[in-house]
């Protein structure tokens, strides 16, 4: 019916790319040591780590700023100017935050080539925004009810 997108890049997994790359050397080269390939796969490790940690801190920071959203902006009850404030609200969380924690909080630097903008803004972006709908959600809901 169809054709598929072929500009559409393919999902890769690095860990598994990496450790199966790591099999075929060993396959290659049952003799020599690997310390080469510890030394280039370090960097994807710290990579990995650092997003690991934004993408936990991002979920914790929408549960926060959800919570206190809701409970600062929704003084005013009219519907509008609430959902417009709120949306501004989780904006601001979700792209100012993840710098703001990688810079200051964590002490990363910036790099160009290993730890971009890019990668600062990626990680969590979906576990933000679904936990920061739930917990408004579930505040308002108990608001209106009490």
């Amino acid at each position: 019916m169809g054709k598929k997108d072929k500009r559409k890049p393919k999902r890769i997994n690095i860990k598994k790319e990496r450790q199966k790359l790591i099999k075929e050397k060993k396959k290659l080269h049952p003799d020599q040591d690997l310390q080469i390939d510890k030394k280039s796969t370090k960097k994807i490790d710290i990579r990995l780590e650092k997003e690991t940690k934004l993408y936990w801190i991002r979920a914790i920071t929408a549960l926060i700023s959800g919570l206190l959203g809701r409970l600062l902006l929704g003084i005013p009850n009219t519907k509008m100017v609430f959902g417009f404030w709120l949306f501004i609200w989780m904006l601001c969380f979700w792209f100012i935050t993840p710098f703001v924690v990688s810079f200051l909080v964590l002490r990363y630097e910036y790099d160009k080539e290993e730890w971009n903008w890019k990668n600062i803004i990626k990680p969590g972006i979906g576990i933000y925004f679904f936990l920061f709908m739930i917990v408004t959600i579930i505040t308002h809901t108990f608001l209106v009810f009490i």
